[in-house]
């Protein structure tokens, strides 16, 4: 009746869904087991057979498996035929075929029928799989709310409460099998339906089935179960962990994760074998294989060093990212650098759809570079995998990438992930040889056998069939150590990085399948010494020898070279780059600096021929003409240009042929400090453009050059100290409060690292000290700080090669970007020949595009950046208030308020500030105050330099200064003062002595006195560690200036443009609403009928832009306004759901609409438009479908049913204030129609010891008492270490933000006040020893409780002038004092005319109570501003 049975192979599919006639995919039948019962479970017989190999080996793994060999198999196993018509007598005694997974059984017989030309008796017969039925019994939880397939030993644990002996041999598996579905069948999990022509029981099949006919079998497997349980607890107590090797996650060995067995550290000889030759490792992989390695390049570099090795390869895994930085190292350690990769290939590089059933298999062959050929190949083979093979995360090559690109390349087997080893574990040695001679054909003598001996029992296998086919084939074989750590001791560390990036913890086991983790099988993977690499394969001495024959044949590899610059398309009638650019430069010229003549001025001729010769000498020329050329498609585009960025801007040439747009005449800039002959270096030109204009630059740089030749920079993104200790953290399980302390006691200066930590914290060492989780914590984090976490894309960097890059570099491709990425990053790029350009989109470049279109439109004035003009009075005017915020490089709090002590009145005073206000020179800025102003006398050390210093009152301001004091003082030519400024400026002591000695020499040779000479020396070093860039100080200062001009003369204008490129930062466009606030600017509500996507400006109110609105995309918005603009404005809201259409303006954007308060002039209570939206919504669907579709509505209406009624809205409450506060900020993340702390502001003013303003949380010391009153913005609620509730609150107030933790007891006492939207005044400790400020709450109370609660704290002081004291007010206030009475005091402040000083009047007899309705009151009869509250003894 049912027939059960089970099959073992030779391994698994490629492709689980393929049919069963591709014999190629279907792996062979091994072994074949079954047993039939009848009706009741009764077993009736079985079978067990072996097969008989015919043309096929039993791969390893799959061996491993079942336990069966090849060798097994031929000795006890039947022919295939034999076994099929034993199996075949009990397929036609059956009517039911079982198995779990039945499918894979059943086709693995399928194929054999297939392969035998014979007919597959099974077709005929049902088929139940049990894992199916067995899915819903186990109930194991997989994705999207489905039940994951159970495992038959998870589905017999399960039914039986216990496991069963010998999974994986098919006869076992198959009485399990039976086992699970008589049971499922007895308990009704499985219900089968009778089937035609067979005899059935009446009653239900659940039962007829006899329990017993198994339970003999279950109580076996009780036993042996017992047993295992006890083995394994001796084997555990046998392997305890030695006290110095500890445990990755605690103290205790109970939850280290153990490798499996049969991964035993190799045996190595106790006595040291002789090395006579150092060995050199071929399989390295640096910390470039992203989160699969520990060792950096240099800790690579420097223990093949140490170990006396002459070369080292570095392997890394499917990139070429560390190439540059590798082979630097190691030729800078005088070491030959050995380049590869280690690659993932696949069948089809392009095949990319992948399932379940058919997944992506990738094997990793290596390879090495054997000279510049072979570099370029692998660069290409590599590039292209990421090009053309990237899937998932893996880069992928085939063969046919293979076969086009080997020449100059030397493939090695690789470790057990490659192609042949893979094959031989599973598939067997025939598969693996015919790919063994393919290797062999395409790359013949450069083809390598690397044998690995890590402990394995898989290598050994494979070691032993790799020296077979290399007798056989006539190929070298190499020793190789698979390194991915430096130390034997790094193996926790590594372990915690794979689980970093697997985001698993560390106590995971390792292994494959449910409930485990990806991890090495044991810590064998370190730089092992040439004595280690000897004594491990002395019985095979020619793999180490045969290593120093390959290095032998290695050429050396240069990747450093000049820059490649791409040729220049020259106009008709030039023959040189030179003589273009000349000829540019004085036509140029002409325009910049014209005069009456036509002629250009000696000077200005001199200037530029000066610069053409040295940029002639140095090979620029082309340079310049790449620059000018995409700056002029710029300018042609209408994207504004930057008028220059750092030392480009003291180049008269490219101010001339309209690089830069600052004058270096007028301003003094030197162009030795941008290019220097005595310094060759590459131009530095990094060019600013409107960050909406940027990309248009860059698709124009492509569409020239070619997609092949311009490619983004690649930026590596690594772990910080900090990141360092929380991945750590997590990974090892620490407590996240605790992981959350321990991270924030590192310092967060930039740059810290955790040595400097460990200097600086005490705390911090001593933990790392301890045997703790917290100290471990710190130990492996310590390790992997520096690790390479990710990878990303230049903000700004871009390379424009002269050909294919693929030719020159390797390249990759990021998620984000169209254009190719280089696999070199920025700090190497241009050492390896590549033009990097930095295109920089400038955020202020756009409001100035924005402001001055509005301009336009508004005031019709056409207008360009060079029309301001650079003495505008209203400018300086406001510069000398400091009212710079929203302006560029001049907004900060301490450049405003030394800008009101400067009152600046040219653009040199802004130049010398931008360059003064930075950490060295700004404690100069007072001094150049005063003497600007006359209050202290200037000082000049020589008269020589009067004429230098003068324009900054005797301070050296600017690198080129000291440029021109070392060329005046010193006869030092422009390019030495330069090299010497560098010098300075890098504090390089060994070089400034030489430097002191040749100035002293040179100065007092001109007849200066040499303590003089000292002195000035002496100075110059001083400031060249402070001095700025006069060039960039320039250009930005002036660029700074154009933003105030529109500040200062179109106000409205220019902060609507402000805001409208600030939209995605809410906490800016509140900063810049307050600004306009006070410069006395109206900012509308969002209003649907005057609003656009950005902000506006209608009568000098700016209009709130309908883009800031959260949950409002452009795309609703600019239908919308292109609604608006055809038909007229929205006459309600019903009127608005009509006309637009609703698949872009939704549901969800009306409610953000509404909540902003956008319907606000149609509709002012928003609760009811937002009760009533989906009649709204409905309503205007039939409206707009009727007019889309030019239908006659039922009221007999045409276009749109013009006559058709608006339904009336169901009546609401509006909502409250609070409630109103609430939602605004929701959608425009702030609060627009008020604030729920401005109710509060006297209660701010009594109690609050802090206001959060940026200026008073920089001033607070750690740990000083404060108080706040703020709302609660959002809370995080956690446990401690002890599982006690804590939280974390953001609270704020009407000025800025603070954290507030609650720790367990304050939680306790005061939860009931944590809550959202709540005001709240808090008590408690400030700390800045963690960060930012925070305060540690004590206490807290509602806002409103204060004053009623500290009445006899509160004196209300109000303003009274006597000749407004009327009998009537003075009624009033008797009036309002007795009706508030309370225990409050009351002073009045009463001014007169005759008297100077106000008479103060304490009012004994009244005590009030200061509540909001007296204060309102006494406000409304007094002025707002004549009441004010203070605090008195109690």
């Amino acid at each position: 009746m049912f027939l059960i049975y089970d099959t073992e192979t030779t391994g698994l599919p490629k492709n689980f869904r393929a049919p069963v006639t591709d014999t190629d995919n279907w792996p062979r039948l091994v072994q074949l087991a079954w047993q039939v019962h009848d009706i009741e479970g009764k077993k009736i017989s079985e079978g067990n057979w072996i097969v008989q190999p015919d043309g096929f080996t039993i791969p390893f793994n799959s061996e491993k498996i079942h336990g069966i060999s090849t060798e097994r198999a031929q000795k006890e196993g039947s022919p295939l035929l034999d076994v099929l018509e034993a199996f075949e007598q009990a397929v036609h005694a059956s009517t039911f075929v079982i198995g779990h997974n039945l499918i894979f059984d059943w086709n693995i017989l399928g194929a054999e029928y297939v392969r035998l030309n014979r007919s597959n008796a099974l077709e005929s017969k049902i088929q139940v799989d049990t894992k199916d039925s067995g899915t819903e019994v186990c109930k194991i939880p997989g994705g999207q709310g489905r039940f994951k397939w159970p495992t038959l030993a998870e589905l017999h644990t399960t039914l039986f409460e216990v496991g069963f002996e010998g999974a994986h041999d098919a006869f076992a598996d198959v009485r399990a099998t039976a086992r699970s579905f008589f049971e499922m069948v007895r308990r009704g999990d499985l219900v089968l339906d009778p089937p035609d022509g067979v005899e059935w029981p009446a009653k239900p099949l659940s039962e007829v089935i006899n329990q017993t006919h198994y339970e003999s079998e279950l109580e076996q497997e009780k036993r042996w179960e017992a047993q295992r349980k006890a083995q394994k607890e001796a084997q555990n107590n046998e392997t305890e962990p030695s006290p110095s090797e500890g445990s990755i996650n605690s103290p205790s060995a109970d939850s280290t994760p153990q490798p499996p067995l049969g991964s035993k550290a190799p045996p190595v000889s106790t006595v040291n074998p002789a090395v006579d030759t150092p060995f050199v490792h071929l399989h390295c992989h640096s910390q470039f294989s992203i989160l699969r390695s520990t060792a950096s390049v240099k800790a690579l570099v420097e223990a093949a060093k140490n170990d006396g090795a002459p070369a080292v390869a570095c392997t890394d895994l499917g990139n070429m990212f560390g190439a540059f930085h590798f082979t630097r190292a190691a030729k800078e350690a005088g070491i030959q650098p050995i380049l590869g990769c280690e690659c993932y290939l696949v069948a089809d590089r392009h095949q990319k759809k992948f399932t379940r059933d058919f997944k992506d298999y990738r094997t990793q062959p290596v390879f090495l570079v054997k000279n510049l050929e072979g570099y370029k190949n692998l660069s290409a083979l590599v590039s292209k995998g990421h090009i053309e093979g990237y899937y998932y995360k893996f880069p992928r090559i085939d063969k046919a990438l293979i076969k086009e690109h080997h020449k100059g390349v030397i493939a090695l087997t690789g470790g057990l992930r490659g192609e042949v080893p893979d094959l031989i574990l599973n598939q067997g040695e025939e598969a693996a040889e015919e790919a063994f001679l393919w290797w062999k054909e395409i790359f013949g003598d450069d083809f390598y056998v690397t044998l690995q001996r890590h402990g394995l029992e898989e290598e050994d296998r494979v070691n032993q069939v790799l020296l077979k086919f290399a007798k056989a084939h006539n190929v070298k074989v190499l020793a190789a150590q698979d390194v991915y750590y430096i130390h034997e001791k790094d193996w926790q560390a590594h372990d915690a990085l794979l689980c970093v990036e697997d985001n698993n913890p560390v106590s995971m086991p390792i292994g494959r399948g449910r409930g485990t983790r990806y991890g090495f099988p044991n810590h064998e993977y370190y730089y092992k010494s040439s004595q280690e690499m000897a004594a491990l394969f002395a019985d095979i001495p020619e793999a180490i020898h045969n290593i120093q024959d390959l290095v032998a044949t290695l050429e050396p590899i240069e990747l450093e070279q000049d820059i490649l610059l791409p040729s220049s398309t020259l106009p008709e009638g030039f023959d040189t780059e030179d003589d273009t650019l000349k000829h540019l430069a004085l036509e140029g010229a002409k325009q910049k600096y014209p005069t009456a003549e036509g002629e250009l001025e000696p000077k200005v001729v001199e200037r530029i021929e000066h610069e053409l010769g040295i940029i002639k000498s140095m090979g620029f020329a082309g340079y310049f003409l790449i620059v000018q050329d995409f700056i002029d498609a710029a300018k042609e585009m209408g994207v504004y240009v930057g008028p220059g960025r750092g030392s480009a801007a003291g180049s008269v040439v490219a101010y001339a042929i309209g690089i830069t747009n600052v004058d270096p005449l007028k301003y003094d800039l030197l162009f030795e400090r941008f290019l220097n002959p005595e310094r060759v270096s590459m131009p530095d030109m990094d060019i600013d453009f409107d960050d909406e204009g940027r990309q248009k630059v860059i698709d124009y740089v492509v569409e020239k050059y070619g997609y092949n030749q311009v490619a983004h920079i690649i930026t590596f993104g690594t772990m910080a100290a900090r990141s360092a200790v929380r991945d750590v953290a997590r990974v090892l399980e620490l407590p996240l409060q605790e992981a959350d302390q321990l991270a924030k006691k590192v310092p967060e200066n930039v740059g810290t690292t955790l040595d400097k930590a460990f200097e600086e914290v005490p705390e911090l060492r001593e933990i790392k000290k301890s045997d703790t989780l917290a100290g471990k914590t710190l130990q492996l984090a310590h390790t992997l700080e520096g690790s390479i976490r990710n990878t990303g894309i230049h903000a700004a960097g871009i390379i424009i090669a002269p050909n294919d890059l693929l030719s020159l570099i390797p390249v990759c491709t990021a998620k984000d970007a169209e254009l190719m990425v280089t696999q070199f990053d920025g700090k190497v790029i241009e050492d390896a020949g590549m033009l990097k350009m930095d295109f920089l989109g400038l955020k202020t470049l756009s409001i100035l595009k924005t402001v001055i279109e509005m301009v336009r439109l508004i005031h019709g004035r056409e207008m360009t950046l060079d029309d301001i003009p650079l003495d505008d009075e209203k400018t300086f005017a406001l510069y000398q208030k400091g009212g710079t915020v929203g302006t560029f490089q001049f907004e900060s709090d301490g450049m405003r308020k030394h800008l009101r002590d400067l009152k600046p009145t040219t653009i040199d005073d802004l130049i010398a500030m931008n360059a003064l206000y930075r950490p060295g020179p700004m404690q100069f800025i007072p001094d150049y105050i005063r003497r600007k102003h006359g209050q202290e006398e200037v000082d000049y050390p020589h008269e020589d330099l009067v004429e230098v210093l003068e324009p900054t009152y005797g301070i050296m301001i600017y690198q080129e200064q000291i440029m021109v004091v070392a060329q005046r003082m010193g006869d030092y030519t422009l390019g030495e003062a330069d090299i010497l400024r560098r010098i300075m400026g890098k504090k390089k002591m060994d070089q400034m002595a030489q430097e002191e000695e040749k100035f002293m020499s040179r100065a007092t040779a001109k007849g200066i006195e040499p303590s003089l000479a000292k002195e000035i020396f002496d100075k110059m070093a001083l400031f060249a560690g402070y001095g700025f860039n006069k060039s960039h100080s320039a250009a930005y200062s002036i660029l700074a200036y154009q933003t105030m001009y529109f500040k200062a003369n179109y106000p409205a204008e220019y902060m609507a443009s402000v805001m409208s490129h600030n939209m995605s930062d809410l906490k800016k466009v509140t900063y810049f609403i307050d600004e306009c606030k006070k410069m006395g600017i109206a900012v509308d509500f969002p209003n649907i009928n005057t609003g656009i996507g950005r902000f506006s400006v209608t009568d000098q109110r700016i209009q709130f832009g309908l883009n800031a609105i959260k949950g409002v995309g452009a795309a609703a918005i600019e239908g919308i306004v292109k609604e608006r603009e055809s038909s007229g404005p929205f006459t309600s809201i019903f009127d608005f759901a009509g006309r637009v259409d609703s698949k872009t303006c939704n549901k969800r954007v009306v409610e953000s609409l509404i909540q902003a308060g956008a319907f606000d002039e149609l509709h002012p209570n928003r609760a009811q438009l937002l009760q009533g939206l989906e009649e709204i919504m409905m309503y205007g669907h039939r409206k707009f479908e009727e007019a889309r579709l030019n239908q006659t509505s039922l009221f007999g209406g045409t276009q749109g049913g013009a006559s058709m009624m608006e339904p009336k809205l169901r009546e609401c409450l509006p909502w409250t204030q609070i409630e109103q506060l609430k939602r605004e900020r929701d959608v425009i993340g702030f609060y627009l129609s008020g604030h729920p702390l401005e109710r509060f502001r006297h209660d701010r003013s009594l109690f609050a010891t802090h206001k959060l303003s940026e200026n008073t949380l920089t001033r607070i010391r750690d740990r000083e008492p404060g108080s706040i009153v703020g709302i609660v913005t959002s809370i995080r609620r956690l446990k401690d270490s002890k599982q006690r509730p804590i939280a974390f609150m953001k609270v704020e107030d009407l000025e800025g933000v603070i954290e507030v933790s609650v720790f367990s007891e304050c939680y306790d006492q005061y939860q009931g006040l944590l809550e959202e939207d709540n005001c709240l005044y808090i008590k408690g400790v400030m700390r800045t020893d963690r960060g930012a400020p925070q305060l540690m709450a004590e206490s807290m109370d509602r806002a409103e409780n204060l004053r009623e609660k500290h009445q006899k704290r509160v004196c209300i002081v109000a303003r009274l002038e006597t000749d407004r004291a009327s009998q009537d007010i003075l009624d009033e206030l008797e009036s309002l004092f007795k009706k508030h009475k309370g225990e409050a005091q009351m002073e009045f402040s009463l001014y007169s005319q005759a008297s100077e000083r106000p008479l103060q009047l304490r009012a004994r007899n009244v005590v009030i109570d200061p509540n909001d309705e007296l204060l309102s009151s006494l406000e409304e009869l007094l002025g707002e501003d004549s009441i004010e509250l203070r605090t008195v003894a109690s």
